[in-house]
């Protein structure tokens, strides 16, 4: 119960001290205190495109608790008919305001620099069943529009 109490102290310090656009600063609107400190996921709005093919997307996340099983962070990238998964990693689940960065080399056909869409997710792998078969459920998705430089 004590570390619950001190995580959730600890939460409550990050989201008073980060500065997020949809939290609200000191100017901005008043925001439910329950709400920070949920999980969630942001997508930066510009993306890397480098000359040889590779794409690295960036964002922030927040996870309050992974005893249930891992938790993952994924992004996708779609541009015109191209979709493809860029990256993947595994979240730190403390409930502190955290950075994700993936890099994936994508070719034939490339990207292109301009606009794309990204969709980032936080999913748990919840072991069910006899077996214990993972099954996701998903904490945070967030698609958004990007710009490819």
């Amino acid at each position: 119960m004590r570390v619950r109490l001190a995580l959730a102290a600890t939460a409550l310090l990050a989201a008073a001290a980060a500065p997020l656009a949809h939290a609200g600063g000191a100017d901005g609107p008043a925001v439910d205190p329950a709400a920070r400190l949920a999980d969630f996921l942001t997508v930066d709005p510009a993306g890397l495109l480098g000359a040889d093919g590779t794409v690295t997307l960036s964002g922030t996340y927040r996870c309050l608790d992974d005893s249930a099983g891992p938790v993952l962070i994924g992004s996708t990238l779609r541009q015109q008919d191209r979709s493809a998964a860029i990256g993947g990693s595994r979240a730190v689940c403390d409930g502190l305001l955290r950075t994700w960065t993936h890099t994936a080399v994508v070719k034939d056909p490339a990207y292109q620099p301009g606009e794309a869409r990204v969709e980032g997710s936080l999913v748990q792998l919840i072991p069910t069943g006899e077996l214990g078969l993972p099954t996701p459920a998903f904490l945070a998705r967030q698609e958004s529009r990007v710009t490819l430089n």
